[in-house]
């Protein structure tokens, strides 16, 4: 079974995140696992603490001064650094599902990293 998210990003680059929305699409859904992803070359899926929001601000400056945006990159679109930060981040996760809920740890959650918004972006839920 296959269900599509649409989530809409309002940032050049921000970290969304997603938990509530995944965890409202599994509701119902007989699964063991749950494959997250999404099929853009300038975002990416990262699980990482959801309780305090400066966690993300830091990984987000820390993906920064990896791949800066001013590099004289060669890619002639202007946004090579979002490539190399989705390459970094990655697109596609799997989590564990028991009786219906994500099993997640008790301050993670789910974040759509957006690095070249804004923009709508698909986010493909499998279960298996």
């Amino acid at each position: 079974m296959l269900k599509i998210l649409r989530i809409k990003t309002t940032g050049k680059v921000e970290a969304k995140d997603i938990t509530d929305e995944v965890q409202k699409a599994i509701k119902g859904v007989e699964a063991r696992l749950l494959n997250i992803y999404t099929p853009h070359t300038t975002c990416g899926l990262v699980i990482n603490e959801d309780a305090d929001p400066d966690v993300m601000k830091d990984i987000i400056e820390g993906l920064e001064r990896l791949a800066p945006k001013n590099y004289p990159y060669k890619h002639r679109e202007g946004n090579a650094d979002a490539h190399i930060k989705s390459t970094i981040t990655g697109c596609s996760l799997l989590i564990p599902v028991s009786e219906g809920r994500l099993m997640l740890g008790q301050w993670q959650g789910i974040f759509l990293m957006e690095f070249d918004g804004p923009r709508e972006r698909k986010v493909y839920l499998t279960f298996i």
